[in-house]
């Protein structure tokens, strides 16, 4: 209604306007030639009804306009809240171990733009692939789907820790089928997410776990790995079981008992070390952690064989 009053306000200063008003015409001669000629304000005010019809429509084109505004920002705005509702249902099922149906509901959602969205498929599509029940095959094409679903999150969204972190860890997963020399290549770029994962996100405790991990494999790297390492790169990558140890301890100052995976690797890092009594602290803790998922019962197995090893 307001724009309506403005608009029709401007009527009469129109109508002021049009007693000077000159303009050149087209006229069609007796010739066939194009000509032009003068055409005073007194012709123009003779006919003022198109001139009115006209404002009209463009008055009604302009209130269509922004009731097109309206809705179209109404729509994003019920998108935005679709997508959230989405995100609150992918983290409950995840929390509660619910492998299965959290892929079954993000896979429906695989052509969205949202990153918070996408990397929450990638994270549930290596889920599923980790599965005992997951043939190979199925947990190849898996693997590379997930790693194109983190790369894309982090195409959406660069400032996601989340998506640095789940972009390195599918390209991890990625080189276990395509040999030695590009894992080892790959090694420098998972290294460099993890780290931008922590740097975006210091609580995080699972980046924090990732980089421990990135330096206990190195760690253990088999003589002839490391061997080609050093024929193919000037400068491998390398670490120790010690700096492997600040990264599990420091993830767990973070957030304690957030993963037994953890507190298995403590347990085996200080195996590596020769430290017994130490790893058999780490190591109980890991038996005794609650299993919610099939990764977490695989862990208390394993924990249970190092303990009668010792």
């Amino acid at each position: 209604m307001a724009l309506s009053l403005r608009l029709w306000r401007l009527l009469p200063l129109r109508r002021g306007a049009e007693r000077s008003v000159c303009r050149l015409t087209r006229t069609w001669g007796s010739r066939g030639r194009w000509g032009a000629r003068e055409v005073r304000a007194s012709e123009v005010v003779g006919n003022t009804r198109p001139f009115k019809r006209g404002l009209l429509l463009s008055a009604l084109s302009y209130l269509g306009f922004e009731t097109y505004q309206v809705i179209s920002q109404a729509a994003v705005v019920h998108a935005a809240a679709k997508v959230e509702e989405i995100l609150e249902q992918a983290d409950y099922l995840y929390e509660s171990g619910e492998t299965e149906k959290l892929y079954q509901l993000l896979i429906q959602y695989k052509e969205s733009e949202d990153g918070e969205l996408l990397w929450r498929l990638a994270r549930a599509s290596r889920d599923i692939a980790q599965l005992s029940k997951t043939s190979e095959e199925e947990k190849k094409v898996l693997v590379y789907e997930a790693l194109e679903y983190a790369k894309r999150a982090l195409e959406k969204k660069e400032s996601s820790f989340a998506a640095h972190k789940w972009y390195a860890i599918c390209i991890s997963d990625v080189g276990d089928y395509e040999g030695i020399k590009v894992k080892i290549a790959n090694a420098y770029v998972i290294k460099e997410h993890f780290e931008k994962a922590i740097e975006l996100n210091p609580k995080d405790a699972t980046s924090i776990h990732l980089m421990g991990i990135w330096c206990y494999t190195f760690a253990e790297m088999p003589w002839y790995q490391r061997r080609i390492a050093k024929v193919l790169f000037a400068n491998p990558p390398s670490s120790t079981y010690e700096e492997a140890l600040r990264y599990f301890h420091r993830a767990e100052e973070v957030d304690p008992n957030f993963y037994s995976k953890n507190l298995l690797l403590l347990g085996k890092t200080y195996l590596k070390l020769n430290n017994k009594k130490l790893a058999a602290l780490w190591l109980v803790k890991a038996k005794g952690y609650p299993a919610h998922t099939e990764e977490d019962k695989q862990i208390q197995t394993e924990a249970a064989q190092l303990l009668t090893g010792l």
